[in-house]
């Protein structure tokens, strides 16, 4: 008998926090806020700087000291994505968030910015969905983050990637 499939939500949540990722569920915008402050405050980052790409981003928190800017010797990476991977947990980027930029040129410390209804099954899903998201124009340097904490044994699977920092602050929008 087949095991009956678990949802995409729940999916992407045990495979994402498997990946050392940590994640916070926010019902709306002012709860989505107060996570992000608390996340600055338990870092001790609420005086630092943060490289953001997405001019929207620092709408949302204007209320705070944080600077946001394009300097990669920032102490956080601050960005949206393009869709959640939930059979592997992993975040799917492109050139829209990370610009020319490689993983391993931005800070160590990511909060990355989602949306329910960004969640989807495959990274071929996710591929498709880019295409038509960006009229088949495809954004350059898209990748996934997937590795969220330093690993003492690396395998077949993790070399070459770069290990990040991440915090998820997911905006329920269904």
């Amino acid at each position: 008998m087949p095991k009956p499939e678990i949802p995409v939500d729940e999916e992407f949540m045990i495979n994402f926090k498997k990946n050392g990722g940590k994640f916070l569920y926010c019902e709306d915008e002012n709860e989505l806020r107060l996570n992000f402050f608390e996340i600055l405050k338990e870092n001790q980052w609420e005086k630092c700087e943060a490289y953001c790409s997405n001019l929207e981003i620092p709408k949302i928190f204007k209320h705070t000291k944080l600077k946001f800017n394009k300097n990669l010797s920032a102490c956080v990476f601050l960005s949206d994505c393009e869709f959640l991977i939930s059979n592997t947990g992993a975040i799917l980027v492109s050139s829209c968030q990370m610009g020319d930029k490689r993983l391993a040129d931005l800070p160590l410390n990511f909060i990355i910015i989602a949306k329910t209804s960004q969640m989807i099954k495959t990274i071929g899903e996710g591929l498709q969905k880019i295409n038509k998201k960006h009229n088949r124009i495809l954004p350059t340097n898209i990748t996934t983050i997937k590795t969220f904490e330093e690993k003492k044994d690396s395998d077949f699977m993790t070399y070459g990637s770069t290990p990040k920092n991440l915090y998820l602050l997911l905006l329920e929008d269904l």
